[in-house]
């Protein structure tokens, strides 16, 4: 395997570590609350209050905003801007619109049907598959963004000089562009 192929297999895990260590930290107050309720011989009743919901409108709302910087990362990437959107649409869809509506739909009534029990459990999946999805393809479109500026295809990983001829390597996302003029920064 070569150097090249090397980083892009450590960076995507490193991508995928970060990914699961977001989804981690959004769940860890709901594990607590879990396991209080399983303390206290309600476990079942988790299923049955908004606990699930909430954090599954965290995640969509995460995964919105990662798709959303994954489209506005750089200019070139406007051709995406329609799969971008359908991929928000769809993470509306089929979980944040659902999710706000038995949160609310849970916190007004006295006695929730059993079906909740079954339905906060899939959309807290799918948040978690649109989440990690989003990161994804986020990171793709940030890395294809910085990799179009270069002729070899190394992009944010080439330490080439800006005036070479192969063209100017673009700044890694989310840095902020340099100033011309008085000195390097």
């Amino acid at each position: 395997m070569n150097d090249s192929s090397e980083r892009k297999e450590q960076y995507s895990l490193s991508m995928m570590y970060g990914t699961y260590a977001d989804i981690l930290f959004v769940l860890f107050p709901f594990l607590v609350i879990g396991m209080q309720r399983l303390w206290d011989g309600k476990l079942y009743d988790t299923l049955l209050q908004p606990d699930l919901s909430i954090a599954s409108a965290i995640l969509a709302g995460l995964a919105m905003g990662k798709f959303v910087l994954g489209l506005v990362s750089h200019r070139d990437l406007g051709r995406y801007k329609e799969r971008i959107v359908f991929f928000i649409a769809l993470t509306l869809f089929l979980v944040l619109g659902p999710a706000i509506i038995l949160m609310l739909s849970i916190v007004g009534h006295a006695e929730v049907p059993g079906f909740v029990a079954f339905v906060q459990p899939v959309l807290l999946i799918i948040a978690v598959s649109l989440y990690s999805t989003a990161v994804s393809i986020s990171n793709l479109l940030t890395r294809f963004g910085s990799d179009a500026g270069s002729s070899t295809g190394a992009g944010a990983l080439s330490d080439e000089a800006p005036d070479t001829p192969a063209g100017a390597v673009r700044p890694a996302p989310l840095d902020l562009p340099r100033r011309s003029g008085n000195g390097p920064y």
